[in-house]
């Protein structure tokens, strides 16, 4: 496997106030990474730092053996996807349109980024025939999401960073979503996805591995497997705790 993200000792610092402190890891291609953490864990700031919309303050953020800071901005988020919570959909525009907005700025022809949205339609499983001339306010939030989803991998980037993609969906829309993104991931093969969550189900149930995020700091990054079987500090042990309590009074009300 290629080394697609490596963060060497990287700290992002406000006001004397250590937000990410001096964190180290390395991202292989076509991996599935959910990073899991509670509000001011660093995990949005660690996120955004990928894509350059925060610089860091100190260390060193390689991508595809590259240093960040060494390549363009704009050039480096062209070959990264990106989707939040919000969406963000244009609303005067059409589904189609909107998923086209990437490839018309790269200057694609008008055949390829037909024949492109068609496709990614179909992988989000909205076929074109029906959704494509449709307005956002047309769709339901799931819809609009996996409309986000087309969208982001429209110039098809080797990463895509998904910034609690699923925080405003309901709970059955989520595992459908959630379900989804999994077998976007599984056809796509080499595409490496990294998605923030403050869900510990949400962030066993995709990541292939888990990095678990606190004050700053990573308390754990390996596999939901290894996590379970060898917590590897007292806020680990307690999330897991957590989670199999919640499992638990499930089971005990299905009962």
């Amino acid at each position: 496997m290629t080394s697609m993200i490596s963060f060497d000792h990287v700290s992002k610092v406000y006001n004397a106030k250590a937000v990410v402190n001096d964190i180290s890891f390395n991202i292989e291609q076509g991996e599935f990474i959910t990073i899991l953490g509670t509000s001011g864990s660093g995990k949005t700031t660690t996120l955004k730092m990928i894509n350059r919309l925060i610089e860091p303050s100190s260390g060193t953020i390689t991508f595809e053996g590259e240093n960040l800071l060494d390549l363009d901005a704009v050039a480096l988020r062209r070959q990264i996807g990106y989707v939040v919570q919000q969406i963000g959909l244009f609303p005067h525009m059409t589904v189609a349109e909107n998923i086209a907005t990437v490839p018309k700025l790269l200057k694609w022809d008008k055949e390829h980024i037909v024949q492109r949205t068609v496709e990614l339609l179909e992988l989000v499983q909205l076929p074109a025939d029906e959704y494509a001339k449709r307005y956002p306010n047309e769709l339901s939030g799931g819809q609009q999401q996996r409309v986000g989803v087309a969208r982001a991998l429209a110039a098809n980037p080797d990463v895509m960073l998904f910034d609690e993609p699923f925080g405003a969906i309901d709970a059955i829309t989520r595992t459908e979503l959630q379900d989804q993104l999994s077998a976007i991931h599984h056809k796509l093969g080499d595409k490496t996805f990294i998605l923030i969550t403050h869900d510990i189900t949400e962030a066993f149930r995709l990541g292939n591995r888990v990095m678990i995020m606190d004050e700053g700091k990573i308390c754990q990054f390996d596999t939901p497997s290894n996590i379970v079987q060898a917590p590897a500090n007292e806020f680990v042990k307690k999330l897991i705790e957590t989670a199999r309590a919640q499992e638990a009074m499930w089971s005990s009300a299905h009962d």
